[in-house]
């Protein structure tokens, strides 16, 4: 065998691989099939210190092949971005909800988690049946909920809804970095890395930081300056 022959077995091996792993990801949508439009519901953003919680609302076709689609967590950024489009190209509908830090502040993460996807259902253009979400039941929905425990890495439809909601989030973070710039927003995303917290140090919080969230963090890190002139907790 030649090694363009090898390269090619294993390209197809490897496609393979991934055609079976996709396969295992349709279990819930086999599951479901009957109860109509399945939407896949996710979020991204519960964590961070600072900017919106977004959540992700996605109805594929029954037939619908993406390679390579997971869990967000577990993709590149440039990977995440070419299923982004490819989504939004084949899906049937995708709605996509967002809650600002204001309201995260006002109501708790939990329940602004639950207003940003009553929104991303309420997006989409079609009616669903069934929702299989990312180990939630979302209060407030009238649509039959099946919620799945790490569902972003089990179910096709609830991967895809992390791809969205994860990509927008992500953008909407690095045009925010441009707005509070000094805080890393772009490449951080609002969490809480050594950076950010070196930032928030220096600075104090910027207008979309969660106060709800870094009001701890604010008061155990509170710094005061002796006599001598050095920093102590």
């Amino acid at each position: 065998m030649t090694k363009k022959e090898e390269r090619l077995l294993r390209q197809q091996e490897k496609l393979q691989a991934e055609l079976v792993r996709l396969e295992g990801m349709k279990r819930y949508e086999r599951e479901y099939d009957k109860w109509g439009w399945i939407c896949g519901i996710d979020e991204a953003g519960r964590g961070p210190l600072a900017g919106p919680v977004v959540a992700g609302a996605v109805v594929l076709p029954a037939d619908c092949q993406i390679l390579y689609l997971n869990d967000s967590k577990k993709l590149t950024k440039r990977r995440r971005e070419l299923l982004y489009d490819e989504i939004m190209e084949k899906a049937v509908a995708v709605g996509v909800g967002t809650v600002s830090h204001t309201r995260i502040d006002e109501i708790n993460i939990l329940q602004a988690t639950y207003e940003a996807m009553r929104q991303a259902v309420d997006q989409l253009g079609v009616t669903p049946g069934i929702l299989l979400n990312d180990a939630v039941t979302i209060p407030g929905v009238t649509v039959k909920q099946v919620p799945i425990i790490k569902g972003d890495a089990k179910s096709v439809s609830i991967a895809a809804a992390s791809v969205i909601a994860k990509v927008t989030r992500d953008r909407m973070m690095a045009a925010l970095d441009e707005k509070y710039p000094g805080y890393g927003f772009a490449s951080n995303k609002g969490y809480g890395s050594a950076a950010h917290m070196a930032a928030l140090r220096e600075y104090g919080p910027c207008e979309i930081h969660r106060k709800t969230f870094i009001r701890n963090y604010l008061e155990r890190t509170h710094v005061c300056e002796t006599s001598d002139g050095v920093a102590h907790e």
